[in-house]
């Protein structure tokens, strides 16, 4: 009586193995597949691939790559880290992190670096170019000369200010205590992003029926903004703006006008849609700051450019 059961059972999974198999579950990683999750790199250095350059060979590598965000001498620029300086400012109210008064190894900058940067481009960096570009950033603190070669084998050499000031905290763990009255409806709330919507600020909008008393004094003020009628062109590129253009354009970091600012955007307009997509594909140096070509994004084709700054145009009349 259990025959019938048991050669479903067995049809099933053989039809399970065989979709599975066809999908490409289950199958070994490869050396390649492996190769690439296998970039981090240890406080020693250990994982470090062979190369090497100087600060003095990263100086251009770091203006063509990093400077329009973070500051020809890492100082930062709008609301981007700040990558030197702020020594002796982790005691006051407002400390400094920065690679040289804060970070205990310069192996953490390489594989960043490697990793992440540059911020449209994560990983198209030679491991020279990384070398060269840390060893740029680590002598902006005055961690190593100009000259200095960091390499696989001189990188041990490098000794960095905050080092011996990481401890670890041996304190017990607690549970923070629950709300029992007055509190926020979790339904009710809508989280404000920062950056076409990536990085939520942890607050909420007035009509989302948080009690006033949720925010301290008085509650945020809601919206304002009026949804802009688009063209079909403009309603095609908004995907391209999200994708590429949102990270600056949405929240105005280095000088970039943000989409909906009619005060930064008239003036830009009234050149003409060519001039904006000329200077978006091109690249343009304005008095607020520098827009890289095709933001960085050079692969892209030229009419996805055009219809992102259709989009964004449109979006702050």
């Amino acid at each position: 009586m259990f025959k019938l059961p048991k050669l479903a059972l067995l049809a099933a999974l053989f039809s399970v193995g065989a979709q599975a198999a066809s999908l490409g579950f289950g199958t070994p990683a490869s050396d390649n597949e492996i190769a690439g999750w296998d970039i981090d790199i240890r406080p020693d250095g250990m994982g470090l691939p062979p190369g090497g350059g100087t600060a003095e060979q990263g100086e251009p590598l770091y203006e063509a790559k990093c400077a329009m965000c973070h500051g020809s001498f890492g100082e930062g620029a709008g609301r981007w880290p700040v990558l030197a300086g702020g020594e002796g400012s982790l005691t006051e109210e407002r400390p400094e992190k920065t690679v040289g008064s804060y970070w205990p190894y310069a192996s953490t900058l390489w594989d960043y670096i490697h990793r992440a940067m540059p911020y449209p481009q994560p990983q198209s960096l030679s491991d020279d170019e990384v070398y060269k570009i840390t060893a740029y950033v680590l002598y902006l603190n005055d961690i190593i000369d100009y000259d200095f070669e960091l390499s696989q084998a001189s990188f041990a050499e490098v000794e960095m200010p905050n080092q011996d000031s990481f401890y670890v905290d041996d304190r017990p763990d607690v549970v923070n205590a629950r709300c029992f009255e007055d509190c926020a409806d979790p339904a009710a709330m809508t989280i404000v992003g920062t950056i076409g919507g990536l990085s939520p600020t942890g607050h909420f909008k007035e009509d989302s029926g948080v009690s006033a008393s949720h925010y301290g004094d008085s509650a945020p003020e809601a919206s304002t903004a009026t949804k802009v009628s688009l063209s079909e062109v403009a309603v095609r590129g908004q995907g391209a703006y999200d994708q590429y253009c949102a990270a600056c354009h949405g929240s105005g970091v280095a000088g970039a006008p943000k989409v909906g600012d009619q005060a930064a955007w008239s003036g830009r307009i009234s050149q003409g849609l060519a001039s904006l997509v000329e200077h978006a594909i091109q690249g343009y140096q304005g008095d607020a700051g520098y827009m890289p070509p095709k933001g960085g994004f050079t692969n892209l084709a030229d009419d996805v450019v055009a219809d992102a700054v259709s989009y964004m145009a449109e979006s702050s009349q």
